[in-house]
């Protein structure tokens, strides 16, 4: 299985980290290697002094597909689920100053949690509450009513570019609100009233 990620999906995300608004979807890829294994703690890269976290609504892909038209990406998908784009920002400029590539930044070890799965017809697909929680405080807010592109969009997109296989799970993107984890922070994501995920920072 493969993961595929979205960035920069909402404006005001965008706008928090001063990047250009793209035209299209900004796309990169983990190895199966960034998944967090299951109530394991996140432990923060000796090299980097800046992870932040990114909470994102996941698409896991059914079936295999390409250049799948967008009337039919929703055959492609059955579950909803959430989950944290971990992201050493530091490290993640330097990339962008040399004009380098972000593996390094985003698709380390245990950079990827994958929380709880649902079936999709539990949610209003098109405004789909979720949130994130440090240490009972919430710290990001999103809906996916204000992505720039929505779910079926982006299997649309993205299968363009990479036949899309069953187990594959797509990151959608990031709401505003990121920001630097430390020691002992608990994180816990909720997607529609439901949590998906809590993990401790180690």
């Amino acid at each position: 299985m493969k993961i595929i990620c979205i960035g920069r999906n909402y404006a005001k995300h965008i706008a928090e980290l001063e990047n250009e608004r793209p035209e299209s979807p900004v796309v990169f890829l983990k190895p199966d290697s960034a998944i967090l294994p299951k109530k394991n703690p996140f432990f923060i890269p000796p090299f980097s002094n800046d992870v932040h976290y990114e909470v994102e609504v996941l698409v896991k892909i059914n079936k295999v597909g390409k250049h799948i038209a967008e009337k039919f990406s929703h055959k492609y998908y059955d579950e909803i689920g959430l989950g944290i784009d971990f992201t050493a920002r530091d490290v993640q400029k330097e990339c962008k100053e040399k004009g380098l590539p972000w593996e390094k930044a985003k698709a380390f070890d245990g950079s990827a949690v994958i929380g709880a799965f649902y079936p999709k017809e539990q949610f209003d697909l098109e405004h789909l509450s979720f949130q994130l929680y440090k240490n009972n405080t919430l710290v990001q807010d999103g809906n996916t009513e204000v992505m720039l592109w929505k779910i079926d969009a982006l299997i649309a997109y993205v299968s363009q570019y990479f036949t899309l296989k069953k187990g594959d799970i797509i990151f959608t993107g990031t709401p505003a609100g990121v920001g630097k984890v430390v020691e002992n922070d608990e994180l816990k994501g909720v997607i529609s009233d439901k949590e998906a995920f809590n993990i401790r920072v180690k």
